[in-house]
């Protein structure tokens, strides 16, 4: 019976070690490379790092970098760092896009779930948000009818408006809504190709964020006339600068839409 212990026993072990394996070969599949390209997209799993630096030709001189970090099971982490100079409006999205479960028609949609935890660092004053950005269509697939802006932070920007105060600052259609654990104020606009619905913190910035993105979408259709037909044909995170200088790092991001 010697003999069959000696060769039973590695067998055992290795059985043991394998969650461990699987686990380290998950982390050790994503490109985790710097990108710096206008349009440069990265696929890691369910999601894809998109660079999107859409209006870079509007600065006067400026870059943005960005990459990821690691991605354990739906849980991923990156970063972007940019600088931008000059110009008028917004200079890029780069972000996190969710390509499982998309093109989802609204009133089929029960939840969807998401945490993003970050973290943002700049050598001077900016103009920029942080926020998750999803596009409803008319048809799954289609082009784009509803632009929902979820922020979670407003660093000396603002969101588009139809209407404005005295005071030259964007007006509410709502305040103190309690939606996903935070109150918020939402404002209505169009920013020359669809509507564009933006929900911003009444106070304060968000650096840890944990909810259900579907609540935001249904405090819509039920109380701003968007169609439960429409589709959910994008769904992103990440941040529009227009000026400055920083470093957004994201420790752990996850959606999916159920």
């Amino acid at each position: 019976m010697f003999p069959k212990l000696l060769l039973f026993a590695p067998l055992a072990s290795l059985v043991l070690a394998s969650p461990a394996l699987t686990d380290l070969e998950t982390r050790a599949s994503i490109d985790t490379s710097s990108h710096c390209g206008q349009w440069d997209t990265v696929t890691a799993s369910q999601y894809e790092l998109f660079l999107n630096l859409w209006g870079k030709a509007n600065a006067t001189s400026g870059s943005q970098c960005s990459s990821l970090v690691s991605l354990s099971g739906s849980t991923i982490s990156w970063k972007t760092t940019w600088t931008w100079t000059g110009g008028a409006g917004i200079k890029s999205y780069s972000n996190i896009q969710l390509n499982k479960g998309i093109n989802t028609q609204l009133s089929a949609i029960s939840s969807i779930p998401t945490v993003w935890q970050w973290s943002q660092s700049s050598s001077s004053s900016i103009v920029a948000d942080v926020a998750y950005d999803l596009f409803t269509s008319k048809t799954a697939g289609g082009k784009n009818t509803n632009e929902i802006m979820i922020w979670l932070a407003n660093f000396n920007a603002g969101p588009l408006s139809y209407t404005y105060g005295s005071n030259g600052k964007p007006t509410p259609v709502a305040s103190n809504l309690s939606l996903a654990g935070h109150t918020w104020s939402l404002y209505h606009g169009n920013n020359g190709a669809n509507e564009v619905w933006s929900f911003l913190p009444s106070s304060g910035t968000i650096t840890s964020f944990s909810g259900d993105l579907n609540t935001f979408l249904n405090y819509l259709t039920q109380h701003e006339g968007i169609s439960t037909s429409q589709y959910l044909v994008t769904a992103q995170a990440g941040t529009e600068p227009t000026s400055g200088s920083a470093t957004l790092t994201t420790s752990a991001y996850s959606l999916a839409i159920n």
